[in-house]
C-alpha cells in the first residue's frame, strides 16, 4: 500500500501534538505532600463553621446559679413559652452555623426524659412532664438549617451511682440515649468536671468508653474536651485565643479536666504537634453562663463582641458564642438585638474584598505553574491555592490595587488539608514612596485576621517570612472595617 507525502505529515504532526501534550503534562508539578498532623474532613467542614451558638438551659435558669448541686427540685424547671424555633430562628439571622445545648450539666437533670435517670423534664411541671427539650431543638435546628449538637457533662451530682465504678456504663448509657436518638450530631461537648461522688471517692472517667460510644453512634462527630480529640479547649472564657495558635498539638499523657495540658499549650497549640486538635473558643454573651434577671442590662457590647471575633475567628479558632435563654424560654431582646448588631457589622466589613480586580503576584511559584499561582488566592475556591517548591519556606507575595485603596483589616488561609506550615510572616504597605511595616505575626491556620489602624496605599505585600516546609495558602482578603 502507498501512503501520500501529506499522510506522513500528518503523522508527524499528531506525534508533534503528542509530544507536546505529554511535556505540557509533564511541566506541571506534583502537589505538595500533606506535613505533619492533618485534619480529617470532619474537621475541615467543622472549621469551615466558624462561629456558632452555645445553649445553657436547665434547674440553673430557674435558681439564679451557675452550678446546682443536684438536689434542686426539677419541678422549679418550668418554662412558661419555651420555643426553641425562636433559638434556632435567632440563631439563623445572627449568622450562626449550628446550636450547641447543655443537654445534662453538672446538677445531673436531662432536658429529654432520660430512662437512666430521675432528675429530668419527666419530672418537671413542664408541658405535665411530657416535655422533650432536646427533641424540639433538633427539629428546630434541622427546619432552620443548623447543625445541632450536645454538651453532656459526665459530673452527675444527682444521680446515686457517681462516684462508683458502675457510673461509666451509667454515662455511657446516657450518651447513647441522647446520640441514638435525635438525628445528626456535628458535635459532642466534654469539660473534665469532676467532684465528690456519694461515697466520697473521686469517679474515674472512662474516656475510652465515652469516645467509643459517641462514634459507634455518631462517626462523624466532632468531640470537644481539653484534648480533643476533634477540638479542643482554648484555655479561657474571655474569648481570646492566642496571637500564636497552632492546630496541632501532643495529647498523649493528658486528660479532660485536673490532668489537661498546661493552660498555654491550650491556648496556643503546639508547633509539631502529633495531633490534629484545632481550638474553640467558648465565651458568653453574658457575664454568667446562664440567664439571670441580674444581668439584662449587662450583654456584652458590640465592640466587645467584634474584639472577641477577632481574637477567637481571627486567630484560627472556632467561636461558640453562649446566648442563655430566659425563665420563659425565649432568647432575651437585649441579646438578640446585640447579636443582630454585631451580624451587620461582621457582614459589612468582609463584603467587599479589594484584593478582587487587584494584580497579585508571587516571587516564587512551585514550578513556575499557574496551577499553583498566585490568583488562586482572590478566586474564592477553597481547593485551589498558591505553594512553592518543595524547600522553598520564605516568598513574598505583593498585592497591586493599581491605585489608592483605605484599609484596616488582611485576612490570610492556610490550606488545612495539607498541614498548618506559617510559623513567622510580616505585612508591609507601600505609602507612595517606600515600603512601610504594618504588622508581623506568627501563625496564620485556617483563618488569621490582623487588624490595624486605617492606612492608605496602593499597594501591599506579605512576607512569609518562615514557614515549616512549603507555605501554601489559598485566601487572601483585603477589607475596611467600619469604626466601632
Amino acid at each position: 500500500m502507498k501512503y501520500s507525502r501529506s499522510f506522513f505529515n500528518y503523522q508527524l504532526f499528531l506525534q508533534g501534538c503528542a509530544a507536546l501534550f505529554f511535556l505540557a503534562g509533564c511541566a506541571v508539578p506534583e502537589p505538595p505532600a500533606p506535613f505533619g498532623a492533618v485534619p480529617t474532613q470532619y474537621q475541615i467542614e467543622w472549621q469551615k463553621m466558624e462561629y456558632y451558638m452555645f445553649i445553657h438551659f436547665g434547674p440553673n435558669t430557674f435558681t439564679d446559679v451557675e452550678w446546682g448541686d443536684g438536689k434542686e427540685d426539677p419541678k422549679v424547671f418550668n418554662p412558661s413559652q419555651l420555643d426553641c424555633r425562636q433559638w434556632a430562628a435567632t440563631a439563623k439571622a445572627a449568622g450562626m452555623k449550628a446550636i450547641i445545648i447543655t443537654a445534662k450539666h453538672h446538677d445531673g437533670f436531662c432536658l429529654w426524659p432520660s430512662k437512666y435517670s430521675t432528675h429530668t423534664v419527666r419530672e418537671s411541671v413542664w408541658k405535665n412532664g411530657k416535655g422533650d427539650v432536646l427533641k424540639e431543638l433538633s427539629e428546630a435546628c434541622k427546619e432552620y438549617g443548623l447543625k445541632f449538637g450536645v454538651y453532656l457533662s459526665p459530673w452527675d451530682q444527682n444521680h446515686p451511682q457517681y462516684g462508683t465504678p458502675g457510673y461509666n456504663q451509667v454515662f455511657s448509657n446516657t450518651l447513647e440515649e441522647v446520640l441514638g436518638n435525635y438525628g445528626h450530631v456535628f458535635e459532642q461537648w466534654f469539660d473534665g468536671a469532676n467532684g465528690e461522688g456519694p461515697n466520697g471517692k473521686l469517679q474515674v472517667y472512662d474516656w475510652d468508653l465515652f469516645h467509643q460510644t459517641v462514634f459507634r453512634n455518631q462517626p462523624h462527630a466532632i468531640i470537644f474536651s481539653d484534648v480533643g480529640p476533634g477540638c479542643r479547649w482554648m484555655g479561657n472564657e474571655r474569648g481570646v485565643a492566642g496571637t500564636t495558635n497552632w492546630s496541632t498539638m501532643n495529647i498523649a499523657g493528658f486528660a479532660p479536666g485536673r490532668e489537661a495540658p498546661p493552660g498555654k499549650i491550650l491556648n496556643e497549640g503546639e508547633k509539631g504537634g502529633k495531633a490534629w486538635v484545632p481550638a474553640e473558643t467558648d465565651v458568653s454573651i453574658r457575664p454568667g453562663w446562664f440567664y439571670s434577671p441580674s444581668t439584662d442590662e449587662q450583654v456584652k457590647t458590640l465592640s466587645q463582641l467584634v474584639s472577641i471575633y477577632y481574637t477567637s475567628v481571627g486567630r484560627n479558632s472556632n467561636l461558640l458564642l453562649n446566648v442563655p435563654p430566659d425563665r420563659r424560654g425565649l432568647i432575651h431582646p437585649n441579646d438578640s438585638t446585640r447579636l443582630m448588631e454585631f451580624r451587620r457589622i461582621i457582614d459589612g466589613t468582609f463584603s467587599v474584598n479589594l484584593a478582587n480586580g487587584a494584580t497579585i503576584t508571587a516571587d516564587m511559584t512551585r514550578g513556575s505553574s499557574s496551577k499553583y499561582g498566585a490568583k488562586n488566592l482572590i478566586d474564592g475556591n477553597f481547593d485551589t491555592y498558591w505553594t512553592t517548591d518543595d524547600g522553598q519556606l520564605a516568598a513574598t507575595i505583593e498585592i497591586d490595587f493599581g491605585k489608592e485603596q483605605t484599609f484596616n483589616r488582611l485576612a490570610l488561609q492556610e490550606y488545612i488539608p495539607l498541614g498548618q506550615r506559617v510559623q513567622s510572616f510580616c505585612v508591609e504597605h507601600w505609602d507612595g514612596n517606600s515600603w512601610q511595616m504594618l504588622d508581623r505575626q506568627t501563625t496564620i491556620g485556617y483563618k488569621r485576621i490582623l487588624c490595624f489602624p486605617m492606612v492608605t496605599a496602593s499597594k501591599l505585600m506579605i512576607h512569609i517570612e518562615e514557614s515549616l516546609a512549603c507555605p501554601v495558602l489559598n485566601g487572601i482578603g483585603v477589607y475596611k472595617a467600619p469604626e466601632i
